[in-house]
């Protein structure tokens, strides 16, 4: 598996346990995230239409706050890897339809890039 997957998995996974748990110790990048995590989410709130946060998977919010955060803040990868990854996350970890959700999504950000 490649490492940069590895990685974000570990990461989707701090993001979703500290969710419930808040952690202590979290990964650099992982707290990164968080320090932009209430603008991530306002981002999300924005294109989720007809639903609330609340009613997503928290898996899926996970997802979305690393990728939104690669795609919006870090700027390090092409867009089309963020998605592609945040999409293959949505099928491993999500529901049955998560990765059209987060795919969704992550396509209005791309759209309307200059969020944060």
């Amino acid at each position: 598996m490649d490492p940069r997957h590895k990685r974000r998995i570990k990461i989707v996974q701090e993001l979703y346990q500290n969710e419930f748990f808040p952690q202590k110790k979290l990964s650099k990048k992982t707290k990164e995230i968080l320090t932009f995590e209430k603008k991530i989410v306002k981002i999300i709130e924005k294109y989720i239409l007809r639903k609330s946060i609340e009613s997503v998977s928290k898996i899926d919010i996970a997802i979305l706050k690393l990728a939104i955060f690669e795609l919006l803040i870090e700027k390090k990868e092409p867009v089309k890897v963020i998605i592609n990854e945040a999409v293959e996350l949505g099928k491993e970890f999500g529901g049955e339809k998560s990765y059209a959700f987060i795919n969704a999504i992550l396509g209005k950000v791309v759209a309307n890039q200059r969020e944060i």
